[in-house]
């Protein structure tokens, strides 16, 4: 268990350095996210990887609901993200319910670099972005070489270095998150049976060959 904190840890440091790379550079083009939207939550080709979701998990271990949201996350049939909260009907208007821990996909969604077939820089922008902010998006467009956006392969290998068994591979976000509870819950079992017991001090056996 103590290795898997200390992961969560590092991860921690990678997520606030990506935090602030992507979001730097969407407010500096101005293709930011709207206020309230939670189209790309719903989205059903979202994925991550397990050690993504480990902080997550381990912070719902130590809350003491780890085992209550592993069956929720297992009998779960919406569409898209488990925390995402919907604010309305189609579920277009809501916000994310684990702001703190999300994943480096969703640090990396909105505004970023990725690779085009012919290894050229592209500008992968949300449709709801595109739709907001079109003079932004040919501006930044045009400064592609001037100034190229963050590369989401950066973003997630600075993840995966941290531990290529649990990083190396993506999946649908909520199978994501249960792997990753099934492990937390499978270390902390573990963890605690080999706890030692603890040392109850014997009476001295002199106090009984003192007189009274």
């Amino acid at each position: 268990m103590q290795r898997l904190r200390g992961l969560a840890e590092q991860l921690g440091v990678v997520y606030q350095q990506i935090s602030d790379t992507y979001s730097t550079y969407q407010r500096q083009r101005e293709l930011f996210c709207r206020s309230g939207c939670g189209e790309c939550c719903l989205h059903p080709g979202i994925e991550a990887s397990v050690l993504e979701m480990l902080p997550l998990a381990i912070r719902l271990y130590d809350e003491g609901t780890a085992e209550q949201t592993l069956e929720a996350l297992q009998q779960h049939e919406k569409p898209g993200c488990f925390f995402y909260q919907r604010f309305s009907e189609d579920g277009k208007q809501g916000q994310c319910g684990v702001y703190q821990q999300r994943p480096a996909i969703c640090r990396l969604f909105g505004a970023a670099g990725y690779t085009g077939r012919e290894g050229q820089v592209e500008l992968s922008v949300c449709k709801v972005i595109k739709a907001d902010h079109p003079q932004a998006l040919k501006d930044s467009l045009i400064a592609l070489e001037s100034d190229p956006p963050p590369m989401i392969r950066n973003g997630k290998e600075q993840v995966r270095q941290i531990d290529y068994e649990l990083g190396g591979r993506n999946l649908p976000i909520n199978d994501a998150m249960v792997q990753a509870l099934e492990k937390v819950l499978f270390e902390g079992y573990y963890a605690s049976m080999a706890e030692p017991e603890p040392v109850i001090p014997l009476d001295d056996p002199l106090d009984y060959a003192r007189p009274a």
